[in-house]
Parts: C-alpha cells; structure tokens; sequence
C-alpha cells in the first residue's frame, strides 16, 4: 500500500503545481476569472502564512511544521495495509509535500517562499489543490477514526497481505 500512498501524493504534487503554474501565468496580471458568479472565481495570490495568511511573519515555521507533516505521514503510511487509509494518507503526503517545496524554493527565499493560492471561495479564503487534497485526506482521516478503520487489514485465515512474506516450504 506504500505505493500507492506515494504515487496518489505524486499525483497531488503534480496537479497542484501545475495549476499553480498556469495561474501565474494566467493570472499574473491581477485578471480575476468568474467560475460561478461570486461563489467560486480563479485569482492570484501570494500567501506567507496559514489559512487566512494567519502568521504570515513565520513563514518558516510553517515550512518546519510542513516537512515535520511530510516526515510523519510518510512514517505511518510504510506500515498501512487499508485502502482507504491509503488515499487519505496519500493526499495529505502529497498536499504536505507540496506546500513544502513552495516554502522552501518560491520567493521570497529559502524557508521562506510564499504558497501560490489562486481558487477564490467568495472572497472567504483562496486556495489551490493542495489545500482541496489536504482538506479531504483529513476528512477522510478523520472518517476512518471515527469509524474505527485501522490502519492495517487483518488477513482472512490463509491469505497473507502485501506487506507479509509467505513462509517457506522447505
């Protein structure tokens, strides 16, 4: 299942910076694009802080919290076996990871870059894909919990899982 954590946050990482690419280009000259009337519009911006640009003045710690979030996610999901834990680890791996990359290599500078958020919900906060993946996986995370999935599926007798070695014959 390690695999597809990896690869669903590879997906994520892709998608999110791609889209941030094509908004700066798109979007660098301050043009506002109306997707639903008020509700929902593309425009860019350049965000030092959390959600709101709350404690936009410690960038870097939002990068050290980020690559402790890459560190940890990637720590558990070695050992999930559970689909769905899967895809909400991958998600938030992959919203993690990129939120990372931007804080380390965007501008201003290192440890200190600015997040590119360019999806407008009426005015109340922008975002990008990163924060819809991270948004979900914690969703889904929190699901899971509430349910009592756990990380790793028991093996129905005489089946083994991906993780397991099947003993020798000999």
């Amino acid at each position: 299942m390690f695999r597809a954590v990896v690869l669903i946050a590879a997906v994520v990482l892709a998608s999110d910076q791609a889209t941030k690419y094509w908004a700066e280009s798109a979007l660098s000259d301050g043009q506002t694009i109306s997707i639903v009337g008020d509700l929902l519009s593309l425009r860019l911006v350049y965000n030092p802080g959390a959600a709101f640009s709350i404690g936009s003045a410690y960038t870097w710690v939002f990068a050290v919290f980020a690559a402790a979030a890459v560190v940890a996610v990637t720590v558990v999901a070695r050992r999930v076996t559970s689909r769905p834990w899967a895809v909400a680890l991958g998600l938030v791996l992959g919203g993690a990871t990129t939120h990372l990359l931007d804080r380390l290599f965007r501008e201003p500078g290192f440890a200190r870059g600015h997040v590119v958020d360019f999806i407008d919900y009426a005015g109340f906060f922008v975002g990008n894909v990163a924060d819809i993946a991270l948004v979900v996986g914690v969703a889904i995370v929190m699901l899971l919990n509430l349910r009592g999935v756990p990380l790793r599926e028991t093996a129905a007798p005489g089946e083994t899982r991906d993780d397991e070695q099947v003993p020798s014959g000999s």
